[in-house]
């Protein structure tokens, strides 16, 4: 009965937001169940990408959306995308919820730890226990490492466990869009064998719709939120070549010319303030016309590439509305839409065929880039576009991802609710932020926020609802202040005042480490007059600067931002350390897969040994015994042509293979890898079978740092991209695979 009761008082709460969202009068919409929720999260898109926002890329779908409802010119984010994610769902500050920082640099320190307190709680559960179906499709970034150990390994912060009854998406930062390591709730997959045309935004599209007409038919009365959280527009940047083609001179003018472009759409349809200027291009960004006609030609078919993967994915967005329409929900269904952080300019000034050398702290090379230009897009490059397209994106602001200047904080942002936006299609200059859409939501569907989740007290929101701001050009910014920080970057807003300080390492520099944040210059904005941070009014008026700059050291104590650290490389290195600290023995079964790289043992530039004891069947069998990583670099074991091998794959760019000079034998057999290390990152590897030696060979160049963010450490199979080109993924061993062991040995 008490059920019923909180169900009626939530339905009539919903259903006076409703008349109050429509000006009091009731519509035509059917109001039996309360409004369902989609939730269409993108990736690295800046606020100048949208064409609904003036951008140059083609988004019909987004637009269409922004037609239904407002969009919100203010919106500003956290500047990277675990702390986001996690901001988005819970309505808390990212350093109050553990995620100052994406998980692969997590530290022990409270703000840093990427473990979202219990006190916390995504609003996720708050409407799967007030009668929501919920699901979460697409990339997943707030899952601790220590966590990603394998299938039996001990969670509570997967999407399965945050309120979410149904999950299909990836656990990393980003992944291959054609060969992706792919959990459905917490089982791997791999969707893409057997199916050479996968491409991974489609398969979201496709297992979100399915969920949806399964919850049409299972349970019609129970309204749905649906988390949509693509990996467009991340790099790698996969895009069929036909939307790449779409684009193949469009941006041939160059990224200040396509600013200025795009600055003038953006007047032209309000989303700017008419007298916005174009902010300076760094000094770091060299001018479009100085570039030699092979970077050019490059940085063209980097940003196309972009470009058609970002439209590829509002396609697949489309998609879903379109089911959802068809289903007869779209009328009652609110739509928000945005991205996690500013455009990204972490493929660094020249771009990148495989990101995975920035991560190394590998400069990219031009001409290599260039051998590879037809790759682009494809498998066969993790493709990311320069640091000026990104500055485009980001148009007209400064800087990009991880700053705290506009560049990388300032979003757009769309909501829609048919029939309820009384002035659909029009633009709301009120400064919001994601920690405020939690809020919102709850206010908007009528659902409260109770006392306790799962028998935990919650502690209060810290965002606040633009519900008023909906339907009110006027309604004032429920807002007082708002602080930023990102890797030692800061900033404060205050009732239109806003304080930054950059300090200084650029998003493609992860090995530079300063710890001398005192010494900092800080900026002084008045965002009211001046959207795109030009002038600096520090010097004109020190004592508000100082007032914020105090502010900021309040906010920040209150929500655990320090210690500051700035270090990136330095913090991925002892976060995969420290999950083994200690350990020098390691033993796994065969179908222990899709194991995070950083869960996984950590042999790199180590000296160690792996032994697999097999039972090989008559006639002998293929495949691989142990691997970790992929295509972009990695090791694997495996068994072809009844001889063992080895491969080292040095990012991309060369394989070091070692191959066994006789076949196995049948029956029970023992076969060893030993990696000598002879110097920094080099070695020498050795194969032996039952204790005999049968084939060895140097390894000139080890990966020194990181394999990938997405590929994994895999037992009796290879998931998402192989190693090598010598097999086609996942190469599952066909004998018995009955122990396989990794020792450290002391170098």
């Amino acid at each position: 009965m008490k059920a019923h009761i909180s169900y009626l008082i939530g339905l009539v709460a919903a259903v006076a937001t409703a008349m109050s969202l429509a000006g009091g009068k009731a519509t035509d919409v059917d109001r039996t169940k309360k409004p369902n929720v989609l939730i269409f999260l993108l990736d690295d898109v800046g606020f100048g990408h949208l064409s609904s926002f003036g951008g140059p890329v083609n988004t019909p779908n987004i637009d269409r959306v922004a037609k239904m409802g407002v969009r919100f010119n203010n919106f500003h984010t956290t500047s990277l995308c675990s702390p986001t994610r996690a901001a988005l769902l819970t309505g808390r500050n990212h350093h109050s919820v553990g995620t100052g920082v994406i998980t692969e640099i997590a530290t022990k320190e409270p703000g840093y730890t990427s473990h979202i307190p219990k006190n916390k709680f995504p609003i996720v559960e708050v409407l799967r226990a007030s009668g929501y179906g919920t699901a979460a499709f697409g990339k997943w970034h707030n899952t601790p490492l220590d966590q990603l150990r394998g299938i039996e390994s001990k969670h509570d912060q997967w999407p399965t466990d945050m309120g979410f009854e149904h999950f299909y998406g990836f656990m990393a930062g980003d992944v291959s869009q054609w060969e992706p390591t792919v959990w459905d709730d917490t089982n791997p997959v791999n969707p893409e064998v057997k199916n050479p045309g996968y491409h991974f935004s489609v398969d979201m599209a496709d297992q979100a719709i399915r969920w949806l007409d399964g919850q049409k038919v299972a349970a019609p009365e129970k309204p749905f939120f649906l988390y949509f959280a693509t990996g467009a527009a991340h790099a790698p940047h996969h895009a069929p070549p036909e939307y790449i083609a779409k684009y193949k001179t469009r941006f041939d003018q160059g990224w200040d010319k396509v600013r200025e472009e795009t600055l003038e759409r953006q007047k032209a349809m309000g989303v700017v303030p008419p007298a916005t200027r174009l902010s300076d291009r760094p000094d770091e960004i060299p001018a479009w016309d100085t570039l030699s006609s092979d970077e050019k030609r490059l940085y063209t078919r980097m940003q196309g590439t972009f470009a058609g993967y970002l439209e590829h994915a509002d396609a697949q967005f489309g998609r879903v509305l379109a089911e959802i329409e068809r289903n007869g929900e779209l009328d009652n269904t609110i739509i928000l839409i945005t991205s996690d952080n500013g455009a990204s300019g972490e493929g660094g000034l020249h771009g990148s065929i495989n990101e995975n050398l920035v991560f190394n702290g590998i400069p990219d090379n031009l001409d290599a880039n260039l051998a590879h230009i037809e790759d682009i897009g494809t498998k066969k490059t993790y493709n990311h576009y320069p640091a000026g397209w990104a500055l485009a994106g980001n148009t007209p602001f400064r800087y990009w991802k991880q700053s705290s200047h506009e560049g990388g904080v300032h979003d757009p942002m769309i909501l829609a609710w048919a029939n309820q936006v009384r002035d659909p299609g029009a633009v709301r200059n009120q400064f919001t932020h994601v920690i405020d859409i939690a809020p919102t939501l709850l206010e908007l569907t009528g659902v409260t926020m109770p006392e306790k989740v799962r028998g935990v007290v919650q502690a209060p929101m810290e965002g606040v609802s633009f519900v008023k701001s909906i339907n009110d050009p006027r309604a004032p910014t429920e807002k007082k202040v708002q602080y930023f920080e990102m890797l030692g970057n800061r900033a404060i807003w205050a009732d239109g005042w806003k304080a930054s300080a950059f300090h200084g390492r650029m998003p493609w520099d992860t090995t530079t480490s300063n710890p001398d944040f005192d010494n900092d210059k800080w900026e002084l904005f008045k965002l009211d007059d001046d959207f795109s941070e030009v002038d600096d009014l520090a010097a004109k008026f020190p004592d508000k600067l100082e007032e914020l700059r105090s502010l900021f050291e309040s906010e920040a104590q209150k929500y655990n931002v320090y210690p500051l650290d700035d270090s990136t490389s330095n913090r991925i290195a002892s976060t995969y350390r420290d999950i083994f600290a200690g350990v020098r023995q390691f033993n796994y079964e065969q179908g222990d897969i899709q194991i995070s790289e950083a869960a996984s043992p950590p042999v790199k530039n180590k000296s160690h040994k792996i032994t697999a004891v097999l039972q090989v069947p008559e006639g002998g069998a293929d495949g691989v015994l142990v691997a970790c990583g992929g295509r972009y670099g990695g090791y694997s074991v495996f068994v072809q042509n009844k001889r063992i091998h080895y491969v080292h794959n040095f990012l991309g760019e060369a394989e070091y293979l070692i191959v066994a000079g006789e076949d196995l034998p049948e029956g029970p057999v023992t076969v060893r890898f030993e990696f000598i290390k002879t110097g920094e990152n080099q070695g020498k590897g050795i194969l032996f079978i039952d204790g005999r030696m049968v084939g060895s060979g140097s390894i000139a160049r080890t990966v020194p740092n990181i394999f990938g963010i997405a590929e994994t450490f895999d037992v009796g199979e290879d998931s998402g991209s192989p190693v090598t080109d010598a097999y086609a993924a996942p190469f599952t061993y066909g004998g018995k695979l009955k122990s396989l062991q990794v020792d450290l040995i002391d170098d």
